[in-house]
């Protein structure tokens, strides 16, 4: 369980393949203090440590993974991919942002990116499925970011990036077309649920 509050930018160092894809992840984490089988969430995607370095920390993707996700196809991961890190939530710890599972529902893609002021304007297109999930006013997360939802349009929805957030996490580096993981509130997918069987 995460809350979408970045605490470091990884690196993508290396990537190969035999069977899944394993990623090698260079982070500023205290390695000593990831133990094996951990979960860490790259760009929200909630992944098991396989093996660790002094500076690093390696993840397999399945294939189910890279066909949900942004890792995978043309715009994927690449060596020197940025990605923004988050360990799990642990008892006690503060959620700052709001509950996030790591199980990434689909992509969304970037439409539009506009500065206002200091902050920045992002609109995303959602797929039809996902879309009737998202609410004005309530939380998504977005390449592992816990965000607020500004305005909704059809399957399009637009978000307000602050300053702190572009300069701690990859969001300073968004472009349009870019395809961007998203995850739905779980509050939303639950109570869509209950509406479909009441």
């Amino acid at each position: 369980m995460f809350t979408g509050i970045i605490t470091d930018v990884g690196t993508v160092t290396e990537l190969t393949r035999s069977g899944d894809l394993r990623a090698r992840i260079k982070t500023a984490y205290d390695t000593t203090r990831i133990d094996m089988g951990a979960s860490i969430a790259n760009n929200g995607v909630c992944l098991t440590v396989v093996a660790l370095g002094p500076d690093w920390f390696e993840v397999d993707i399945s294939a189910e993974t890279l066909s949900k996700t942004n890792i995978g196809g043309n715009t994927g991961w690449a060596e020197g991919t940025r990605v923004n890190l988050e360990r799990p939530l642990r008892v006690g710890d503060e959620l700052g942002g709001h509950i996030v599972s790591g199980h990434v529902d689909g992509t969304a893609e970037v439409i539009s990116v506009t500065d206002e002021g200091d902050s920045t304007r992002v609109v995303f297109e959602a797929p039809e499925a996902l879309a009737k999930f998202i609410a004005p006013k309530g939380s998504v997360a977005l390449n592992g970011t816990s965000l607020t939802v500004n305005e909704v349009d059809g399957n399009c929805f637009g978000v307000n990036l602050i300053p702190h957030t572009k300069d701690v996490t990859i969001w300073g580096e968004v472009a349009v077309g870019q395809m961007i993981n998203l995850e739905i509130d779980t509050l939303a997918r639950y109570v869509a649920r209950l509406n479909e069987a009441g």
